[in-house]
């Protein structure tokens, strides 16, 4: 049995597979030649050496006085000359010796193994790459069949490369050997071993290759919020960094933009917009619409999220795309329902029953002023603000805006769980979106007011008199027109 221990030994120690793996196959393989030979395998006992140095098969036999079935049976005459002290009815392992198989059962018994080391290793490769789905995998081109195209990935054939015609990118075209990167979407068992499904059209093919060229994305400084994709034509990501002093689209375009050029090499000149992502939708929407310049951004219905982005004539075509390809990437990327109009389109629209903060500006008249807030009285009210600080304040005691305001501009917030970027943060929105009238100044603008209503009120109340000469304007302690000289006196009506 030397070159089954030999046999075992490059199973485990070179090609890998693991002690059980090969005991369950060898074990498989035995018992098929062993039941190709004797018509089952239901006595048939393997035992393998405690260092798996070697392995032997055995037929397991009831001892009998008269033998009826010469495979499970043995004569108690012949048992005794293996163990002297046994007994009728006892059992006895006789060893096997495969060699004396014939060949049909020996042809079994390794195509028992040959099956069972296939499976093994396809699972083993399976399990290798589950973990493998959605990183970057470089091949070279072997084929193409119906549009679908075969990458060579090496290992000797046992893992297949498998490009699907609805995976590539609409612009890309391959020669034989050429190199090809390819994001891992999907994996499958095939005869030969395995096939990686990869694709060249998906968005994280983008935001894996970014990942390896922006270290600032790799250790957490900035983040990728989303991204979308229309496969050799465009690609929109929106960025951002929760440190104010990092630029996160000038970190992913690089100096002189060659980190981005690197990316857009890689996907065949592809076009990347790399934008900024803002909390703020109507700032994110202006963003997302670039190249486009936008020059306002109205919210007609933020729960049916729909935006209306205003642009100067000449900034129109580019804020739709080919083919409204900008825009409808826009649209994707922010999640909103993105209408582009210009100018003098917007003019023509009814806006007045747009009930947005944002929609109560005058679009088209820089002085115009709000008229009319929204009372924010508490740091929770606070448009974009994060709940769980919210929370923790006010657990702290500083739940109104006000006390909020007057302990950050004496630096006296001191709270572990909140950072002072967070509470910049904070600070930031209040400036944004709340506006503190004096309580005295309110008073004296009321009063003042009141006095001049009443004013011209006493005005409106005095009665006025003109000459009848030449109607001149003339008052009561007047006895000559001062334009025409005429005299006149003043008498009571009687009632």
């Amino acid at each position: 049995m030397s070159d089954m221990a030999e046999a075992i030994r490059q199973l485990i120690l070179e090609k890998g597979y693991s002690e059980d793996s090969v005991k369950q196959i060898i074990e498989k393989a035995l018992k098929a030649a062993y039941k190709k030979t004797y018509g089952t395998d239901e006595n048939a006992i393997v035992k393998f050496e405690d260092d798996m140095s070697d392995v032997s098969i055995f037929s397991r036999k009831v001892v009998v006085d008269g033998v009826y079935d010469g495979v499970l049976e043995i004569e108690l005459e012949d048992a005794q000359k293996y163990d002297p002290d046994i007994k009728e009815g006892d059992e006895i392992d006789i060893l096997e010796d495969p060699k004396t198989y014939d060949r049909l059962a020996v042809s079994t018994g390794k195509q028992q193994a040959h099956q069972g080391l296939n499976e093994d290793y396809k699972k083993t490769l399976m399990n290798e790459y589950k973990e493998k789905i959605g990183e970057i995998i470089i091949g070279y081109y072997q084929r193409e069949k119906n549009g679908n195209i075969y990458v060579d990935l090496g290992n000797a054939g046992k893992v297949e490369g498998f490009l699907p015609l609805k995976y590539q990118s609409k612009l890309e075209y391959y020669e034989k050997n050429d190199r090809i990167k390819a994001l891992i979407v999907d994996i499958k068992p095939i005869n030969t071993g395995i096939q990686l499904i990869l694709s060249r059209s998906d968005k994280k093919l983008v935001t894996s290759i970014l990942e390896r060229e922006v270290p600032e994305i790799s250790d957490g400084t900035v983040e990728i919020i989303n991204a979308v994709r229309d496969a050799g034509y465009r690609t929109k990501v929106a960025v951002y960094s929760k440190r104010e002093e990092v630029d996160p689209v000038g970190a992913c375009v690089g100096l002189k933009g060659v980190r981005i050029q690197n990316v857009i090499n890689e996907l065949s000149k592809e076009k990347i917009d790399v934008l900024k992502w803002d909390p703020d939708p109507t700032e994110f929407i202006k963003n997302a619409l670039s190249p486009a310049q936008v020059e306002r951004v109205v919210i007609l219905d933020a729960e049916k999220r729909q935006a209306l982005a205003i642009v100067q004539d000449t900034q129109f075509s580019l804020a739709i795309g080919r083919q409204g390809q900008n825009v409808r990437l826009a649209n994707k990327l922010c999640d909103w329902n993105i209408d582009v109009k210009t100018v003098e389109q917007a003019e023509e629209m009814d806006l007045s029953n747009v009930a947005t903060v944002q929609n109560a500006r005058n679009l088209f008249n820089d002085d115009y002023e709000e008229t009319s807030y929204d009372e924010i009285n508490t740091v929770s009210e606070l448009p974009g603000v994060d709940e769980n600080i919210a929370a923790i304040l006010k657990e702290n005691g500083i739940d109104l805006i006000q006390d909020f305001v007057e302990k950050y501009d004496e630096n006296a917030i001191e709270i572990a769980e909140v950072s002072k970027e967070e509470l910049d943060k904070i600070n930031e929105l209040i400036n944004q979106n709340v506006e503190f009238v004096d309580d005295e100044e309110s008073e004296e603008t009321t009063e003042e007011a009141s006095s001049q209503e009443t004013e011209e009120e006493s005005h409106q109340d005095e009665e006025e008199y003109f000459c009848p000469e030449c109607g001149a304007k003339i008052t009561l302690d007047m006895t000559q027109c001062p334009n025409c000289g005429v005299e006149f006196e003043f008498t009571e009506d009687e009632e």
